[in-house]
């Protein structure tokens, strides 16, 4: 069954109806939203907005959800409760020697969260067993990972592409790039859960992309989720690592920074935020006319969803194109936006042909809402290592190194690599993507030093002679 959903908070915002069948999705429409804020929260379940049917399947650019990502009408109390989990097959996977699939065997799981405005919320994800065994001192840890940037539309989900590594058909492509960090983690012997984030593969509302305390929550409580897996070795006593990339570093920022009040029972041994989004205001300047201007949409289009001041700043500055561009962006992968929207200037999607950013700046609820979304501004828990490229110029180098700054006059003990590559060409992503591979390793290595309870110094101090 196909059903139309609305591409952002408000009705102004919705897809023209001379949009082609084939751009359209099939999601639950997001003024259920407005519901959400009147759900009522019982002695132990909590009720939350609904896709129109657990069963009926959504249609996502051609893509069919599995109906396992349709949230039910109801919840957990319990933030990192599981909701349903199913068997599920990962896309590059071997036999092993002993019978069990290399590098493990994977779990899909829905459970609870809590999104920024405090109401719950179903995320999905994978949590795998590595067939690998854990060879250095303690349980077998567990690493919550957070995925780089994938998309907005469903078809993005990293659950997905972990299924399909790639997915490329006339309406979207999707290339599932994380499967190389997940199997090197779990080559160490630790397990992995993958978080879907807050609205990516669940069917019932927009994603809402570089959200952090959403992101924040939702890797926290995707650990939480791992223990109760059936078939799961890891335990509430197993040592966590969080792990991102881009999008994952600032989620795995935000997540080190809300562990100690939001989720104390997750035993965090360390952080790697690779390339993270601190700033959004300068994140958003790197990103405009960038390969990945498409992301600009999601941001404004899931902020948009979460802050009504934003929404309002929204509704009354953006064009009929640009509206046509958040409509259309609200159902893409990165491929798509590549493609679709790649170098676009956010100039041509506002009324006054001013930039994103400039809107954004010239008001202050507007800027008040980005500001909320700092991240830094917290002690983190536990040792942090930020890397960053000093060449990035899509998630600029100087907001990225900023927050190590932060970090560091809060007292927090911080590894900070600066890598140091030649400019790989402006705005084309490898600046950017580049350190995403060569820093793996080293990234790695680092986290498993500190799951093994290795002990690690803060090199703040060298903060001055890095660039």
């Amino acid at each position: 069954m196909s059903r139309q959903r609305s591409s952002s908070c408000s009705t102004s915002m919705d897809a023209p109806s001379a949009e082609p069948t084939r751009r359209r999705t099939a999601r639950i429409g997001l003024r259920l939203l407005a519901a959400a804020a009147a759900g009522t929260v019982c002695v132990c379940l909590s009720t939350v907005p609904a896709a129109a049917s657990d069963t009926q399947p959504v249609v996502s650019r051609g893509v069919t959800i599995p109906t396992f990502y349709n949230p039910p009408s109801e919840l957990p109390s319990a933030n990192g409760a599981l909701v349903r989990t199913e068997p599920m097959s990962l896309g590059l996977s071997i036999p092993g020697l002993d019978g069990r699939p290399m590098p493990g065997t994977a779990t899909r799981l829905m459970y609870k969260s809590t999104d920024s405005n405090g109401q719950p919320v179903a995320v999905t994800g994978t949590y795998i067993e590595p067939s690998a065994a854990w060879k250095k001192s303690g349980p077998r840890p567990l690493v919550a990972m957070a995925s780089g940037t994938m998309g907005q539309g469903d078809q993005c989900a990293p659950s997905y592409s972990l299924e399909h590594p790639l997915t490329l058909t006339g309406d979207t492509m999707s290339v599932g790039y994380e499967a190389l960090a997940v199997y090197r983690i779990l080559a160490t012997g630790a397990a992995v859960v993958l978080t879907d984030y807050v609205g990516l593969g669940t069917t019932d509302r927009l994603h809402t992309y570089v959200n952090r305390v959403d992101e924040g929550h939702a890797l926290l409580d995707a650990a939480r989720a791992a223990r109760a897996v059936p078939g799961a070795s890891v335990t509430s006593s197993s040592a966590t690592g969080l792990y991102g990339y881009s999008q994952g570093g600032g989620a795995s920022a935000a997540a080190a920074e809300l562990q100690s009040s939001y989720a104390p029972d997750v035993p965090l041994a360390g952080t790697y935020a690779g390339a993270p989004p601190a700033d959004l205001t300068a994140t958003m300047k790197g990103i405009d006319g960038s390969a990945l201007a498409g992301a600009l949409a999601w941001s404004v289009n899931g902020f948009a969803q979460a802050d009504p001041d934003l929404r309002a700043v929204v509704d009354a500055n953006i064009s009929d194109t640009g509206r046509a561009a958040l409509a259309d962006a609200s159902t893409m992968c990165v491929g798509d936006a590549l493609f679709g929207y790649g170098f676009t200037s956010s100039k041509k999607w506002t009324k006054s042909g001013k930039s994103l950013s400039e809107v954004i700046a010239a008001d202050p609820r507007a800027q008040a809402a980005l500001d909320k979304q700092r991240i830094g501004t917290l002690k983190p828990a536990g040792p942090v290592r930020v890397a960053t490229g000093v060449q990035d110029d899509i998630v600029p180098h100087a907001q990225a190194r900023q927050l190590a700054v932060d970090w560091c006059r809060k007292g927090g003990n911080v590894t900070y690599d600066a890598i140091n590559l030649p400019n790989l060409g402006d705005k084309i992503l490898t600046n950017h993507m580049v350190p995403l591979i060569t820093d793996q390793g080293d990234a790695i290595s680092w986290l498993t030093d500190r799951l093994a309870g290795e002990a690690v110094t803060s090199n703040c101090w060298t903060m001055p002679l890095q660039p």
